[in-house]
């Protein structure tokens, strides 16, 4: 199977999460809309009243006859297929929830610089977004952070992963919350690392992972911009 992703061109956003995972497992995908029409064929889909369950925003996967939606949830589905989460129950469910937590961190960090509103532009909530970015740097990076850190160490394991024995997508998904929080807030992750050393290995194991390495080395990975979820603003990182 040959699976379609839907997500805003130029931006890693919310579907870097699964492209990532898409990547370690070596799948056959194709990222719709960096191809020629591809934004206008995703909004078809989001909008046509032929989609009986149409998702609610990007991304989306393609996968044959289904169309799912929500990060969380298309990693939910593409973690058995590919050897990247557990075979038992219990397990998945632990992984799924671990993703829903990266989910409402990824949301907290979006919204230290849109804090009133999306459709608004950071230089109209400047103000607003200093006081949301200290509040997240001060309490709320700490806090969930800490949490991941807590999981980890739960791991008497070399390397440590946050399920079980063996890697799976919520840590391919930690890795690029790592990375993005390194260059949205580098002086803030600066200080935050050295309470959090097993996230860093962790961080660290997954890029130097082959398809990984590969991956990040080639133009399939768009770099970091301030059109996305993590944005380097200075007057934020103070």
């Amino acid at each position: 199977m040959r699976y379609e992703l839907y997500y805003w061109n130029g931006i890693q956003g919310r579907g870097e999460f699964v492209r990532l995972a898409l990547e370690e497992a070596a799948a056959d995908y194709v990222d719709v809309c960096r191809n020629e029409g591809g934004e206008d064929a995703m909004m078809t889909l989001l909008d046509s009243d032929a989609v009986t369950r149409p998702p609610f925003a990007p991304p989306f996967l393609k996968a044959g006859r289904q169309l799912i939606g929500q990060t969380a949830n298309i990693l939910l589905f593409l973690g058995p297929r590919h050897g990247l989460a557990p075979d038992d129950e219990a397990g998945r469910l632990w992984t799924h929830s671990l993703q829903l937590t990266i989910a409402d961190l990824v949301s907290e960090v979006h919204d230290s610089h849109h804090p009133l509103a999306s459709s608004m532009y950071y230089e109209e909530q400047r103000r607003e977004a200093k006081k949301r970015a200290a509040n997240l740097v001060r309490e709320r990076l700490p806090k969930f952070l800490g949490y991941f850190e807590r999981v980890l160490a739960r791991s008497a394991r070399t390397p440590r992963f946050l399920v079980g024995r063996a890697l799976t997508y919520v840590d391919l998904s930690m890795f690029q919350v790592v990375a993005g929080l390194r260059y949205a807030y580098p002086n803030a992750m600066a200080g935050l690392e050295k309470r959090c050393p097993r996230l860093v290995d962790l961080h660290e194991h997954v890029r130097l992972r082959p398809r990984i390495a590969a991956y990040l080395a080639s133009a399939r990975r768009l770099p970091f911009n301030e059109q996305g979820i993590f944005r380097h603003y200075r007057a934020l990182d103070a």
